[in-house]
């Protein structure tokens, strides 16, 4: 009895303050989002990642076999800049344009389980794959009611992207060209001047992007077995936190 007295004179407590969060407060820049078209920038941080199928044992010439598994083992941190366009189409919804570039990089480590090393353990090499893309998503965004001088939001889009990294003689090669669907959510904040907008993303690829022809590309020859090691290269995945200024 006594605990159950206890919260209900805590709940009385707390109810003023929940009073007050809910007053409301002038707003700054009130008439922004009536603007048919406005325009920011952005910068951020994004963590790439993607997924290998691996071909298994494979055939050598003297006949026999070797198994190498690639896989992408860690999140790496990379970084983001791009720009803005959003057309209203409605007081809650609006169509956006993000150009953007990410730079970063994938690590990706192969394990030979046929040539074990001092310790009894499969023989490793790595490949630090580094990635410029540049991103030209399209993005519906879907905006909750204004309180204040805050707007949390959602949106979905497609995004085409495109790989800028060079061709090198490393490993594994990755395609030009890749499309992403995203899914993300973020909160406009209404400063005095302009509109801060904290933003989390997520981008999933929808295709291969092994660019199966760097084999025969590869002048030494013993880098073949690993780069004949994986079979495709999907989904490639992205987290981009990005923070927007209008």
């Amino acid at each position: 009895m006594k605990k159950a007295t206890l919260i209900a004179l805590s709940l009385l407590l707390l109810l003023p303050s929940v009073a007050l969060c809910q007053i409301r407060k002038p707003q700054n820049k009130p008439y922004i989002d009536l603007r048919p078209l406005h325009f920011g920038i952005s910068v951020g941080l994004n963590l790439q990642d993607i997924e290998f199928e691996n071909v298994g044992p494979q055939l050598m010439e003297d006949g026999t076999t070797r198994t190498v598994l690639c896989d992408a083992d860690t999140w790496n941190p990379g970084f983001s800049v791009g720009v803005l366009a959003d057309m209203r189409l409605s007081n809650h919804f609006s169509f956006r344009l993000a150009p953007a570039m990410h730079f970063g990089s994938k690590r990706l480590i192969f394990r030979d389980l046929d040539v074990l090393d001092d310790r009894g353990h499969p023989t490793e090499a790595t490949q630090d794959m580094k990635n410029t893309y540049i991103a030209l998503p399209l993005e519906l965004k879907f905006a909750a009611e204004r309180f204040n001088n805050y707007r949390p939001y959602m949106l979905f889009g497609v995004s085409p992207m495109i790989n800028l990294t060079g061709k090198d003689q490393e490993y594994v090669q990755l395609k030009r060209f890749d499309t992403h669907i995203e899914l993300g959510m973020g909160c406009d904040f209404y400063l005095p001047f302009f509109k801060f907008i904290p933003e989390l993303k997520f981008c999933y690829g929808l295709g291969d992007v092994l660019d199966k022809s760097h084999v025969d590309e590869l002048t030494d020859v013993n880098k073949r077995i690993y780069a004949q090691s994986v079979a495709n290269a999907k989904p490639s995945k992205m987290f981009v936190l990005s923070f927007y200024f209008e």
